[in-house]
């Protein structure tokens, strides 16, 4: 059939489980373009069934060919996205899709403090503990943290002064200083060598 199959992957939801996700070969393309959620999903505590092995030998793959580069510019683009949504620092947000803005701006904080040599942890008071930022800003996340672990619906209401101030001045810190992404041909054609392999030896595998 002329028609490309489909390769994304859903289930309908079931009680507290939403699943979703990529077929291989997306999956490993997306990597190869900065996109960071390969690795959360692949770095998560949480997991509902595993193929023995298979996520330390994609974990190693991604460790080679995921350029942080490109995933700071990943996060970039969704601080973005949601900055575009929420219009105002100072307005009335949804609490919990905050997170969406925070997460970000938090790694990028994270990988700006490393150089852009790696990558940051998925969990989001790991990385606070992992970076200098304002203390009363880590504070007002930290209790948006404990909140959220004890509800799934926060409401609405005004983001924390600490924390507008926060994401003001480091959307705008990184919007104005994230250099662009300089293509290195020789190490993107080496890294699409090795996803290769890597696809065909897992489809060996099955």
């Amino acid at each position: 059939m002329l028609e490309q199959a489909r390769d994304v992957i859903e289930f309908p939801i079931e009680g507290e489980i939403d699943a979703g996700g990529w077929d291989l070969r997306k999956a490993l393309l997306l990597g190869l373009g900065g996109n960071a959620v390969i690795v959360e999903w692949a770095k998560s505590s949480i997991v509902y069934e595993e193929v023995t092995g298979f996520r330390r030998r994609l974990l190693d793959l991604l460790a080679e060919i995921v350029d942080p580069a490109k995933v700071a510019r990943h996060y970039l683009g969704l601080a973005r996205s949601h900055v575009a949504k929420i219009g105002s620092f100072s307005g009335e947000v949804k609490l919990k899709k905050l997170f969406y803005l925070i997460r970000p701006l938090v790694a990028l904080d994270w990988m700006e403090q490393r150089g852009l040599a790696g990558l940051p942890p998925m969990n989001l008071g790991e990385c606070i503990d992992q970076i200098e930022m304002p203390a009363q800003a880590s504070d007002e996340i930290r209790s948006l943290i404990d909140r959220k672990s004890q509800t799934r619906e926060m409401g609405t209401g005004l983001i924390p002064t600490a924390i507008a101030r926060y994401l003001e001045a480091r959307y705008g810190h990184h919007e104005m200083n994230l250099a662009g992404v300089i293509r290195d041909e020789a190490r993107q054609a080496r890294n699409r060598v090795l996803a290769t392999d890597f696809y065909r030896r897992e489809a060996e595998l099955q």
